[in-house]
């Protein structure tokens, strides 16, 4: 398991590596422009050369580059469609500069419309991004459930992925709050258990290539996005030591996203994740 963090890549796409590093991570997530920009970053060889020299001497195993929150692939808005198609293109070509495990998306919103609809569409968006690049992944995002937004079960990530083509590019990164808010227990063994077997029975588990480790304000089923500090939530410390430890995710980068610094993950987050990620495992070993 390479437990990790995201981390700002300000001041050069490379400095992202160090703070990842200064944190103890070994697995990093980015955002590859301003999360509330269209305008993308514009990266030359020489930074993409200069964030993969830096990444190879360090010990993070894994980059996750996370798509702009603005990206709707779903909207009944053309022009929309068309800027989250563009955006969505570039992070993937980001991803293939750098080699990144995979881009994170948000699938996207119906709003007020019909949900089948509202895939068919982000389906069509997604598998023109991938056709315009190369090699990175696209791990699809799940939901907590709020308004239209698509991918709040795993019967929805399995209408988005086959909407898209069925790539073999096309994978889930799945997300502890999300879960929670969407009514997946995941808080015991059990729960936790039950939520991975439908999940392979709906998408299969081949595709799950990344996980967000968030604690949630919010209760279960809630359908409410509210992160957490790790072990201040709903999930609690126990909740996420029986994520930590869980064997499916052994090979996986698992990024939390929010820290208890304002927000920012610090060492001391790092270090709470492992001691709770060996607490479960002893728990589940007795």
């Amino acid at each position: 398991m390479l437990i990790g963090a995201h981390v700002s890549p300000a001041g050069g796409l490379w400095k992202s590596v160090q703070r990842g590093v200064d944190v103890g991570a070994e697995s990093i997530q980015i955002f590859n422009q301003s999360p509330r920009m269209w305008k993308p970053t514009a990266y030359g060889e020489e930074d993409f050369a200069r964030f993969r020299e830096d990444l190879a001497a360090s010990p993070i195993r894994s980059v996750l580059i996370h798509a702009v929150y603005l990206v709707n692939c779903a909207s009944d808005d053309p022009e929309i469609r068309q800027k989250s198609l563009a955006s969505l293109t570039h992070s993937l070509r980001v991803g293939d500069a750098i080699g990144a495990t995979g881009v994170v998306l948000h699938p996207g919103s119906a709003k007020g419309g019909h949900v089948g609809e509202a895939i068919a569409r982000a389906g069509e968006v997604i598998a023109e991004a991938l056709a315009a690049s190369e090699r990175c992944a696209l791990h699809l995002e799940d939901t907590a459930g709020a308004g239209g937004t698509l991918g709040r079960s795993f019967e929805e990530l399995a209408a988005l992925i086959d909407a898209a083509g069925g790539s073999e590019r096309l994978g889930m990164c799945l997300d502890s709050c999300h879960l929670l808010a969407s009514g997946y227990d995941i808080r015991t063994v059990e729960g936790l258990d039950a939520t991975l077997e439908q999940c392979d029975r709906d998408v299969g588990l081949s595709r799950l290539h990344s996980i967000h480790l968030n604690d949630s304000t919010s209760t279960l089923g809630s359908n409410r996005d509210r992160h957490a500090p790790p072990g201040q939530g709903e999930l609690g410390l126990d909740g996420l030591a029986v994520f930590l430890s869980e064997p499916r995710f052994e090979d996986l980068p698992v990024v939390m996203e929010t820290g208890s610094n304002n927000n920012e993950i610090t060492a001391a987050d790092m270090a709470l994740c492992h001691e709770l990620r060996t607490r479960g495992q002893a728990q589940r070993a007795g």
